[in-house]
């Protein structure tokens, strides 16, 4: 009978210790399943901040490159426009380099036409020239170029070259008295200003 209670006892023993070693067990599998899924938390935390990062990186190299496309689209219309306007210039004062050319005689037909016919084939000469001298000016006007007025206006330093300065009677104060060399001017630029002697 006593063997039997040893028995007993060292089984109870046995069953108990069995049931605490389990318990053992199952306690550090729990701690160490949580200190693993704290671990995996950290893990999935350090990948999103991972991704936040790469994602912002892209982000800022998309902006760039928009803004480089943005910038050379700028830089072609305004390559556009400016080749565009270049051809609108040299269009409408196509003619300026023969105007200029011919401005020289121009001021000869003038000066000639300016002397005093003694006979009539002088007179018929200077009518001639009158002719051909109408007939350039009227070429002129066909391209956009006109004489400039200068006399009895006031001086504009755009249009006008003053060369001298008088005092005269009958002209208001910086009024042009005399032109000594007539100025042109094609469509809206100015060929060449008028040389002129302008009052005080």
């Amino acid at each position: 009978m006593a063997e039997e209670k040893d028995m007993l006892n060292e089984e109870a023993i046995e069953e108990t210790e069995a049931v605490e070693t389990n318990e053992n067990a199952a306690e550090a599998v729990e701690t160490k399943t949580d200190s693993s899924e704290g671990n995996e938390e950290i893990s999935i935390e350090d990948q999103l901040k991972a991704e936040q990062e790469k994602t912002a990186e892209l982000e800022a190299k998309l902006e760039e490159a928009e803004n480089r496309y943005f910038r050379l689209q700028a830089d072609f219309e305004n390559s556009r426009r400016r080749a565009r306007l270049d051809l609108e210039a040299s269009e409408k004062y196509r003619a300026q380099s023969l105007i200029t050319n011919l401005l020289p005689a121009i001021d000869n037909f003038e000066r000639a036409l300016q002397m005093e016919a003694d006979s009539e084939q002088a007179k018929s000469i200077l009518q001639g020239m009158e002719m051909v001298y109408r007939s350039l000016l009227e070429a002129l006007k066909n391209e956009g170029a006109e004489p400039i007025e200068a006399v009895g206006k006031e001086f504009d330093p755009h249009i006008h070259q003053a060369v001298m300065q008088v005092e005269v009677e009958g002209f208001d104060s910086n009024h042009v008295v005399e032109e000594f060399q007539k100025g042109y001017i094609l469509k809206d630029r100015v060929i060449r200003p008028s040389m002129v002697k302008v009052n005080q």
